[in-house]
């Protein structure tokens, strides 16, 4: 299990999806790499409208290492955790770039928060692969808080894409190959 308490130990908010698939855990982690924003339909034209400007064949593999995403911790062929910080409720693309991940686990100024998106993929007991999402957010500060609360109703409406959309077509690309 990844040390997300680490990077975001107290979040305000926490969406975790988990998907098993009969295939070997190096071909769900492949598989899941290279799904595209345009092969979770709904979840890519959210997460597109949320985060203007990114193409609709970017993989969110691809999404997940550049800007205004950092990686903060990687485990090559099993798990990726990257983090961004701002103002997750506005339009606009209000996020400060970070550059390194200290910058993210020390990131308190007040009036944003801090996101944290881990996905990997472990063996279970019975032999199959899961493949795990867990998102944590902390908001900062007073209008954090407040900013946090507006977005609490989209994440409790849409925050299952990430199971249905984005996850399953990763297990979907992993048990065809």
């Amino acid at each position: 299990m990844l040390d997300l308490d680490h990077w975001l130990p107290k979040p305000s908010m926490r969406v975790a999806h988990r998907r098993e698939s009969d295939a070997p855990p190096e071909r769900l982690w492949e598989a899941a790499r290279t799904v595209k924003l345009t092969d979770a339909r709904r979840l890519g034209r959210l997460v597109r409208w949320r985060i203007p400007g990114l193409g609709p064949d970017l993989t969110f593999d691809e999404m997940f290492r550049a800007p205004p995403f950092l990686v903060v911790s990687e485990d090559p062929g099993r798990a990726l955790i990257s983090g961004l910080v701002g103002r997750i409720w506005t339009l606009r693309r209000d996020y400060p770039r970070l550059t390194d991940p200290e910058e993210f686990r020390e990131w308190s100024t007040g009036g944003t928060a801090r996101v944290l998106f881990a996905n990997w993929v472990e063996q279970t007991p019975a032999g199959r692969a899961a493949l795990q999402s867990e998102v944590r957010v902390e908001a900062i500060g007073i209008q954090g808080r407040v900013g946090v609360a507006a977005v609490r109703p989209l994440v409790g409406t849409f925050g299952n894409l990430v199971g249905s959309d984005g996850i399953e077509a990763a297990v979907r690309l992993a048990e065809r190959r």
